[in-house]
């Protein structure tokens, strides 16, 4: 009886003992694969850290290329724009130089022409009725001298020449009073002037005594009875606006 029950005791032991030893087998076997088994995930994840950093070496590439070729673009379309405003340029550069080549033309034909001009005035002043002499003359004179000056532009000498002709024209429709000196009877005297027009030139002694009229025809002063006293001074109140325009009863010089 004791002997049974020991043996399966001895059984156990020995199934231990050879599970035991067929474990250490195996374990001998699959401890170089295991390691492999490690050293293949660990090149993998190796491999895969290298793939994740030229992916993103990729993707930061193609963002470059694709705003390089959006900067490409706007260049292109740049370089454009200028192609047409450089040819526009070109173009007005072209049209300067031949406007410079007309002027130059145009320079030397208006200079005889101004010239031409201001002799012509200085005949009218000396024709015309005799108001304000001296700063009429001295106008024309002021032009020839602007004329030889080399520092003054052509278009600022055509300016002031056309300047003197339209002073000459407004004094044709201007009522104008103005203070002088008049020689009457031999005695030099301080009138008063009223021009209407270049249809009338009246002068008027300070105490208004006194009045004469230009004859345009005979080219003469010539006296005004006292009659014309009143109207005389009415024209020149109106004249200083000392007050509101009225009709003036004043002779006029008919002219063939």
């Amino acid at each position: 009886m004791k002997l049974f029950n020991k043996l399966p005791v001895a059984l156990l032991m020995s199934s231990m003992a050879l599970g035991t030893a067929v474990y250490a087998q195996e374990d001998q076997y699959l401890q170089p694969v295991v390691k492999a088994a490690g050293e293949i995930n660990e090149s993998a994840k190796g491999s895969q850290e290298k793939i994740n950093k030229i992916a993103d070496q990729i993707d930061s590439k193609l963002q470059k290329f694709k705003a390089l070729n959006k900067e490409i673009d706007g260049l292109q379309v740049y370089n454009g724009q200028l192609s047409k405003q450089i040819a526009n340029q070109v173009q007005e550069m072209a049209d300067l130089n031949k406007s410079i080549d007309e002027v130059s033309v145009i320079e030397r034909q208006i200079t005889p022409l101004m010239m031409r001009m201001i002799d012509g005035l200085e005949q009218f002043v000396a024709l015309d009725v005799p108001f304000l002499q001296k700063e009429r003359t001295d106008r024309i004179a002021d032009l020839k001298i602007m004329m030889d000056r080399a520092d003054v532009a052509v278009s600022e000498k055509f300016r002031r020449v056309m300047e003197a002709y339209q002073v000459e024209m407004d004094y044709g429709r201007t009522l104008e009073a103005y203070s002088g000196l008049h020689t009457i009877d031999g005695q030099e005297r301080d009138v008063e002037f009223l021009r209407v027009g270049r249809t009338a030139l009246i002068y008027q002694t300070r105490d208004a005594s006194l009045q004469g009229i230009w004859n345009k025809q005979t080219r003469q002063w010539e006296a005004l009875p006292s009659s014309y006293r009143t109207q005389v001074t009415k024209g020149l109140r109106m004249a200083k606006k000392q007050m509101a325009p009225d009709l003036l009863m004043l002779p006029v010089a008919l002219t063939d």
